[in-house]
């Protein structure tokens, strides 16, 4: 999908503030509040935008602590570790990844006793998993969901 100046602006300041109402959308690019509705709704639509959402500081929730994950996974049960994986609510996210590792995942825990739990059960006694190698954050100066228009 070929995105024009608009469309552009309209994701730059929703990804700013997704709370913005259509009449402010509309007062910063210039259109009409139900012409901004039909264009956001085609984004929608298209898949450009794939949903609106919070962004919640996970240290502030109770999560004090931050790991990822470099997962080593037999090709043959690649899919069913990664999905097993992203089903589980302390992952964050997973990705497969090129190099030397197979599946790239951040997992966030309340403190070490819950991320030991979650080594030993979830990733140490999985079948197919072969090597398993952590990194712990020890502090965070940006984050970011999605990327920066």
């Amino acid at each position: 999908m070929k995105l024009d100046n608009i469309d552009k602006k309209l994701l730059e300041e929703l990804s700013e503030d997704g709370r913005l109402s259509y009449v402010e959308l509309a007062e910063k690019v210039g259109l009409s509040r139900v012409a901004v509705k039909d264009r956001i709704k085609n984004l929608k639509e298209k898949g450009v935008i794939e949903k609106f959402t919070v962004v919640i500081n996970s240290e502030k929730y109770g999560k004090q602590v931050s790991a990822f994950f470099d997962i080593d996974v037999e090709p043959m049960q690649l899919q069913e570790v990664a999905q097993n994986l992203a089903n589980h609510p302390k992952v964050a996210s997973i990705y497969q990844m090129t190099g030397p590792s197979t599946l790239h995942t951040h997992v966030l825990v309340e403190d070490f006793q819950k991320l030991e739990v979650f080594i030993n059960e979830e990733l140490y006694s999985v079948e197919g998993i072969t090597r398993v190698e952590s990194s712990i954050i020890l502090k965070r100066f940006k984050s970011r969901t999605g990327f920066k228009l």
